[in-house]
């Protein structure tokens, strides 16, 4: 037996992965489920795991190196005297060459330069915000004050993006516009509310998703988001975390000196929305992004006006529940 160990695809939209680590050396004994190699998505480093019990063999693909998926990086042999002088370097293509190529900007012409292969996550953060081309968006803003939602939120034992997510979900519950999505075959209607919160991990944005935020109880949302946060850290995070929000939250309030700004609606939403610092009045600025095809105007401003008198009432906050 030869079975080839390929590269993963991990998630619908993952086409290359970075090979970062082999566990196990060509000739090795390896078992059914082991950890034999790493490799880096477009969010995370996660392993391929041994499909049957066996040998690693030759050739193997070199690590560092960008590999499309389903592609051979290595084999699985049943002794290990087929495994024996099986060396050898797979040499995988460099499918990011043509994406790194300058293509409005005539870079000749201007400093000296070198091309730097950029990180999957930084290659997935472009593609998918190119994705966003052809979604015709406007914005919307309002100025709130924070300073009252904070308060509860310490006093409950939460951060204040959280606190904002919930009242984001429980916003969107009220208005099913908001959890739709514009798509080729029609409008997809959600039935519940999964909430993306922009994170910076220190390389590049990633947004992992609280689902049923709307219901949950805020204790157990409390609790979810602790753990995504510590996947985050630790560059272990799975496309399941972070893939399918119906709705998406940017919070820069930690920076005092955003006073606003506007964020891209992702790709399978309707409405992300940007929450800046607040100001010396105590009131920060609300910008939301909406997908045109689906939320018009008057749509946008009800759901600000439903947020802002959320934001003055926060007996749903006080309960610890859903409740809509």
């Amino acid at each position: 037996m030869k079975a080839e160990i390929t590269m993963p695809a991990l998630s619908d939209t993952m086409q290359i992965g970075r090979l970062t680590r082999w566990n196990k050396t060509v000739g090795e004994a390896i078992k059914k489920g082991e950890a034999i190699a790493e490799v880096e998505t477009d969010k995370a480093i996660l392993d391929v795991e041994a499909f049957a019990d066996g040998f690693l063999a030759g050739p193997l693909a070199a690590v560092d190196t960008d590999i499309p998926v389903r592609q051979a990086i290595g084999y699985i042999v049943d002794t290990l005297e087929a495994a024996q002088g099986s060396n050898g370097i797979i040499h995988a293509a460099q499918v990011l060459a043509s994406a790194l190529a300058p293509e409005d900007a005539d870079l000749r012409r201007g400093p000296p330069y070198t091309i730097e292969r950029p990180s999957m996550l930084r290659t997935a953060v472009a593609r998918n915000m190119s994705a966003t081309l052809d979604t015709p968006t406007f914005l919307i803003s309002s100025r709130f004050a924070t300073a009252p939602l904070h308060a509860a939120a310490k006093q409950a034992g939460l951060s204040l993006t959280l606190a904002l997510t919930r009242a984001c979900a429980l916003t969107v519950a009220e208005d099913p516009w908001f959890n739709h999505a514009w798509t080729r075959q029609g409008l997809a209607k959600r039935s519940r509310v999964d909430v993306g919160v922009a994170v910076d991990s220190g390389e590049g944005l990633i947004t992992p998703v609280l689902r049923d935020a709307a219901i949950r109880p805020l204790k157990e949302l409390a609790e979810t988001w602790r753990i995504m946060l510590g996947k985050v850290k630790k560059g272990r995070i799975y496309p399941e975390d972070y893939q399918g929000a119906s709705f998406y939250l940017s919070n820069l309030g930690v920076f005092p000196e955003v006073e606003r700004f506007n964020a891209i609606v992702p790709v399978g939403a309707s409405a992300i929305l940007a929450v800046a610092a607040a100001g010396s009045d105590g009131r920060a600025d609300f910008t939301l992004s909406c997908d045109h095809r689906v939320i018009f105007g008057a749509d946008a401003a009800r759901f600000l006006q439903r947020l802002g008198k959320r934001l003055e009432d926060l007996s749903w906050l006080a309960s610890g529940e859903g409740g809509r």
